[in-house]
């Protein structure tokens, strides 16, 4: 077991939304309620917690409620969730968390301003006793035993800036600070037009993602030379914890996005003979 964490004092931050396109402040308030609590102050103080059956992915990963909902709460999630951060209230004036320079390192600042402090609430870890695993297509999420929680994620896009990417990391707060939560997103243009159709990256610009035409990087420089697939374990660890328990073994990814990572955490829950919290 881990203790559950709160923040020390309140930090709001300020951006657009990269789907919806609309400013939006966000704050995130100090709780002890032992969860984590999204606050729509546009809606009345509507308020809703995590249910990791009820998300949806979309180009994001989405909280849902009853007739709202959160999206892209990956990146912050995955900062509070590498923190050990389980309480807290989340206060928005709209229904996306701001995408911020497109990685979750905005979030990791904030989150290092005001401090960490522990509850006396332990929460257990979830340990993988048995490999699961779900495909699609060429794409795989495996989750297998380990004695520590490990990400091995590999990509490969026929594109000269992206091509075949591997790596594989031990998570720890340090590492994710470090080595994570810097990636941003990327996208590429010609893929522009028809997600402004379907209501997507509204908000999408060259300072919130990578931005790739058909040959290059539109908006050098990177941060990593492989900063892709580390924002794509960024996107994994996100997904995760909406689960909301420390996992104690390994997972690994090829070629997946939000929906897959979504269906193995969904696979998981529903096969309680493969993990145990302890």
């Amino acid at each position: 077991m881990v203790e559950q964490k709160t923040l020390k004092k309140k930090v709001s931050l300020e951006g657009i939304g990269v789907h919806s396109g609309k400013h939006v402040r966000l704050t995130l308030k100090p709780s002890s309620s032992g969860r984590i609590v999204f606050r729509r102050t546009d809606l009345a103080g509507r308020e809703t917690g995590i249910d990791p059956r009820a998300t949806e992915a979309r180009n994001s990963t989405a909280v849902l409620a009853d007739g709202f909902r959160i999206q892209t709460v990956e990146h912050l999630m995955a900062s509070l969730f590498s923190f050990g951060v389980g309480s807290l209230d989340i206060e928005l004036d709209a229904g996306e968390i701001p995408i911020m320079d497109g990685s979750a390192l905005p979030f990791v600042r904030a989150i290092r301003e005001v401090g960490t402090e522990g509850l006396g609430r332990m929460v257990p870890r979830a340990r993988i006793i048995k490999p699961v695993e779900v495909r699609e297509r060429d794409a795989v999420v495996r989750l297998e035993p380990g004695p520590e929680f490990r990400i091995s994620y590999s990509i490969n896009f026929s594109h000269p800036a992206i091509g075949k990417q591997d790596l594989e990391l031990a998570m720890t707060p340090e590492i994710f600070a470090s080595e994570v939560a810097p990636a941003r997103t990327f996208g590429f243009l010609r893929d522009a037009e028809e997600l402004r159709k379907r209501g997507l990256a509204l908000g999408s610009s060259l300072d919130n993602a990578i931005v790739l035409d058909d040959e290059k990087v539109v908006n050098p420089p990177l941060r990593f030379p492989d900063e892709f697939v580390r924002h794509k374990i960024l996107d994994l660890i996100g997904d995760y914890s909406i689960w909301g328990h420390p996992i104690l073994g390994r997972i690994r990814a090829e070629k997946a996005g939000h929906r897959l990572h979504g269906r193995a955490l969904q696979f998981l829950l529903d096969h309680p003979d493969a993990w145990v919290l302890e």
